[in-house]
């Protein structure tokens, strides 16, 4: 079973079936639906980047100090 919710935003969509429903007979139906409850509806793309930087701001982590010691890393001995 292949299930994709999309927002198209031109009149037509190509749609990759998996391997396995190659060869098979298949039905496409397309119909609209309401938003899944909690997901906010962003029409404007800033309005889509405030969005993003609001859910993923609370995990952002300073890594300008970081150091990568690749022996240390690989020190399988301890």
């Amino acid at each position: 079973m292949l299930r994709q919710i999309i927002t198209p935003s031109e009149p037509f969509f190509t749609l990759n079936l998996p391997n396995e429903m190659v060869g098979k007979t298949v039905e496409v139906i397309a119909f609209e639906i309401e938003a899944p409850p909690g997901e906010k509806k962003v029409a404007d793309k800033t309005e889509k980047i405030k969005l993003i930087q609001e859910i993923t701001g609370k995990s952002l982590v300073d890594l300008s100090n970081f150091k990568f010691d690749r022996n240390e890393a690989n020190n399988y001995t301890e």
